[in-house]
């Protein structure tokens, strides 16, 4: 992330992280195989969460927005993944991606709670 306040809605927040994975992926070099695979993986993954969150709110019951929030979960988690790998094994493009490493984190843990608390709505609903 660029130091800017983070936004408030999740789905900009994972807009705007997508952008800062993409920015992050253009500092790769795709010639090297190994970072290559990892980048697209990278790449996959870290847009994939705000996909899953805009398809979530167009979710056609309750459940089908847990669904999707569940599936934008796991891939805020591998996103985390593939960052702490090219980190460990020194291969982060940046040197540091940390900032982007805390910001999946975060938003993994936001994403989890939207989950538990709509869980608990459906069961209020019954």
């Amino acid at each position: 992330m660029d130091g800017k306040e983070k936004p408030w809605d999740i789905r900009e927040r994972t807009f705007a992280f997508a952008l800062g994975i993409i920015k992050f992926a253009q500092s790769i070099d795709f010639r090297n195989e190994a970072l290559r695979t990892l980048g697209r993986q990278l790449l996959r993954s870290g847009t994939s969460i705000g996909a899953n969150v805009e398809e979530a709110q167009a979710g056609q019951s309750r459940a089908d927005f847990i669904s999707k929030s569940a599936i934008a979960l796991k891939e805020s988690r591998e996103t985390g993944y593939w960052l702490r790998l090219l980190k460990e094994a020194g291969l982060s493009p940046q040197g540091d991606c940390e900032a982007l490493l805390q910001e999946a984190d975060e938003i993994a843990r936001i994403i989890g709670s939207i989950i538990v608390n709509a869980k608990i709505n459906r069961q209020r609903e019954k």
